[in-house]
């Protein structure tokens, strides 16, 4: 929390960094402070107090906000990726591409995006009954455990997840294919110290975003063995935990 809160106050006090990829830095790092600020309170207190019960109201508002920032999160990374793409492969149209209202509708449509496919799971999923048991086998509200937990037909609303799922997935094909033409950029730079300054500029990104989107295809999208079952929660916490801790670290 203090990394990413410490990460937009400098961003938004030094004219320096109103540059597109410090605009993109801030706003991932506010979906890092609202987006921790969504789950691990409540895990702490759960650990520290023993009191381990949540109410279905909250429970649902918990994975409202969860699933609104991490598909918003999904958006902006890709999004990282192309500036990340313009500033190496298309240095000398750089500033034409990237102008300040480009930034901001890039911007807007992560948050927008997230918003909307949110809201569309939330509603599905607060007209289920639950009248079964009444334990959720994770550390917080997500979708596979609370719809074990019902006794409604859950086909439409898993239908929903895995078409959303399918489309926010798209978006890590996008950042591979940015980081390809990237890396190949970078290899035909003739100095070892152009090459060397060249990727330090994209590593950070390389590992948030490694970690990130394979952590959330092996959790949503990969058949659910025995052994991934058991996993999910590591997992998860790769993604709500280590990314957000990996992302100010790496940038600092």
């Amino acid at each position: 929390m203090a990394g990413n809160i410490l990460i937009v106050m400098v961003v938004m006090a030094d004219q320096h960094l109103h540059t597109p990829m410090y605009f993109f830095l801030g706003n991932l790092s506010c979906f890092e402070i609202y987006y921790t600020s969504t789950i691990l309170p409540r895990m702490l207190a759960s650990l520290l107090t023993g009191d381990r019960t949540i109410s279905i109201r909250n429970c649902f508002l918990q994975y409202y906000f969860f699933a609104f920032l991490v598909l918003a999160e999904c958006y902006l990374l890709s999004v990282m990726s192309y500036d990340q793409y313009l500033v190496i492969c298309k240095a000398l149209r750089y500033a034409a591409l990237m102008k300040g209202n480009v930034c901001a509708m890039l911007a807007a449509a992560s948050w927008v995006s997230g918003f909307l496919a949110s809201t569309i799971i939330t509603s599905l999923i607060s007209q289920f009954i639950f009248c079964g048991p009444n334990k959720i086998d994770h550390f917080f509200c997500d979708f596979n455990p609370i719809i074990k937990l019902s006794c409604s037909d859950t086909h439409l609303a898993e239908l929903a997840i895995l078409i959303l799922a399918s489309i926010f997935t798209q978006l890590p094909f996008l950042t591979l294919t940015c980081y390809v033409y990237i890396i190949l950029s970078i290899l035909r730079i003739p100095s070892t110290t152009g090459r060397q300054k060249a990727f330090s500029t994209c590593s950070s990104h390389l590992v948030v975003v490694t970690i990130f989107y394979g952590t959330i295809i092996i959790v949503y999208l990969l058949p659910k063995t025995n052994t991934l079952k058991a996993l999910n929660k590591v997992f998860s916490v790769f993604y709500t935990v280590l990314n957000p801790w990996s992302m100010h670290s790496s940038t600092a």
